[in-house]
């Protein structure tokens, strides 16, 4: 029975060194294994080739250059009337602003003044107020003060008279905007049936429609006309501007005038 017992123990003795050697190459594989695909190039996807459009690479035109190139696409023989129909527009269209804006006036400002002139200074004392106002309002004051010594019914018919003449003046060059603005775009029109004229007989010579043929005559003939369209929108604008401003000094000028007789007979019959 010892016998059998040592010879387990001598077994024992003998396997257990060859086990662990064994499991310790098993882990050195292991971790050379490990190492290796550790050390191995890692593969990067393929990237798909980059598809850029010319469209977003290219550069943004600016306003005045797309303008430049339609007006040349257009044909210039063409645009150019048309191109002056809006500087001239535009140019009498300014003027005509800037001369109702300045000739704009603070009327209960100078009807105070006006009054105040008549009882301190009287008659006299209140035509230099006026002259030394700007605006068509104190140029119909003065005129009516100026025949306050023929009576009332004077003083109100050269109110009237002279409220005419100062009407005239205001809407002096609104119908040179009014003409650029049917002009322009009977221009662009004309430059329409041309264009559609050139691609017709283009059509002709060639015996064949092709939309190369005509794309030429049409796009002159569209561009021609966008541009006519365009010019008489513009000064219409500014043509509505004028015209309501006139409407607004002359309406100003109505209520002035009944206010200055109705101050003119106060002083009158006061006898100052």
């Amino acid at each position: 029975m010892r016998k059998l017992f040592a010879l387990f123990m001598l077994a024992g003795i003998l396997f257990v060194p060859a086990f662990a050697n064994a499991q310790e190459e098993e882990a050195a594989e292991a971790d050379t294994t490990a190492m290796e695909e550790a050390a191995a190039p890692v593969e990067e996807p393929v990237q798909s080739p980059t598809i850029v459009d010319d469209e977003i690479v290219a550069e943004e035109q600016s306003f005045h250059q797309v303008v430049k190139e339609k007006f040349i696409e257009g044909d210039p023989v063409y645009m150019t009337p048309v191109l002056i129909c809006l500087i001239l527009g535009l140019a009498v269209a300014l003027e005509r602003i800037i001369t109702l804006n300045l000739s704009t006036t603070n009327t209960k400002k100078l009807l105070l003044k006006v009054e105040d002139a008549l009882a301190s200074g009287g008659v006299e004392a209140a035509k230099d107020v006026t002259k030394g106002t700007k605006g068509p309002v104190a140029s119909i004051f003065t005129q009516g003060l100026m025949r306050y010594s023929e009576g009332i019914e004077m003083v109100e018919k050269s109110i009237i008279a002279y409220g005419s003449v100062e009407m005239g003046r205001l809407e002096k060059g609104l119908v040179w905007i009014s003409l650029f603005i049917s002009l322009a775009p009977m221009l662009g029109f004309m430059g329409t049936v041309i264009g559609m004229i050139g691609a017709f007989d283009s059509i002709e010579a060639a015996g064949d429609i092709s939309p190369s043929l005509v794309a030429g005559g049409i796009k002159i003939a569209l561009l021609t006309t966008v541009a006519g369209l365009i010019v008489a929108i513009i000064l219409q604008l500014f043509y509505n501007y004028c015209v309501a401003k006139i409407d607004s000094l002359v309406n100003d000028m109505e209520d002035a005038s009944i206010s200055l007789v109705d101050i003119l007979v106060k002083h009158k019959l006061t006898g100052k």
